[in-house]
């Protein structure tokens, strides 16, 4: 009888038949302390290039878990619509929402934007990037967002792909719905403002930016973090339809 997963892992070595795998040290606490895993239980990794893997505790001491790799559970799909999800800095809790409900909702790169009315000037990218991990594990995608550093918004503009459409969403604007704009394929992003909003000089900035496609996500204001995920699912729903 084949022992039941109980856990799932992002790693960064490779997964391959016959292959086994070192934990670093908080994963082999986890499965060790934690979760209370011995030699021939069984999880499942994923890297985010070798699809899904089966894989039994083999050895448990003091120099971490080794894990042998027995046979694959998944492939890796192709990828899924390439959204970016750009947003400025928010406080400790909703900022880290932002970043699980984005993980779970499959968007591929989280961009941290400073703005004029930013509040939170200084950012853990590392315990964000770590947030991502953890939703990926639990909402059983295959790969992990990156989480990129802080820039300015003048600085994303700046360096903005010229094939990547940026729908920026809008407080208070006649601009059409983001269900209505957002048809089509291709790579594309959402902007979304700090608590606040953008700074009516920043909008005008924004707007020069040929990629740009300014949307409406109704008559209310919203939280920066349910703004982030309301557009995001929106989005996704158009894109993977």
């Amino acid at each position: 009888m084949i022992d039941a997963i109980k856990a799932r892992l992002y790693v960064t070595d490779a997964l391959g038949a016959g292959g086994s795998v070192m934990l670093a040290d908080d994963q082999a606490h986890y499965l060790r302390h934690v979760l209370r895993l011995e030699a021939g239980q069984a999880v499942a990794l994923f890297n985010g290039r070798d699809g899904e893997w089966r894989a039994v505790i083999a050895e448990t001491g003091k120099k971490g878990v080794r894990l042998d790799l027995a046979a694959q559970l998944r492939p890796q799909p192709a990828a899924a619509a390439d959204i970016w999800l750009c947003f400025a800095p928010i406080k400790q809790g909703r900022i880290e929402m932002i970043v699980e409900k984005a993980t779970e909702l499959g968007t591929a790169r989280l961009l941290l934007v400073i703005t004029r009315r930013t509040q939170m000037q200084k950012v853990n990218v590392e315990r964000l990037a770590a947030h991502a991990r953890e939703a990926a594990e639990q909402c059983e995608r295959l790969d992990v967002p990156e989480v990129a550093q802080a820039v300015t918004l003048e600085k994303l503009l700046q360096d903005w792909p010229q094939d990547r459409r940026l729908f920026v969403c809008a407080e208070r604007s006649d601009a059409p719905s983001l269900l209505a704009a957002a048809r089509g394929d291709g790579p594309c992003a959402l902007l979304v403002g700090p608590e606040g909003g953008f700074a009516p000089e920043e909008l005008q900035q924004i707007a020069i930016l040929p990629q740009v496609v300014t949307v409406s996500l109704g008559p209310r204001i919203l939280r920066a973090e349910t703004a982030a995920i309301a557009a995001l699912a929106i989005l996704q729903s158009v894109r993977l339809n």
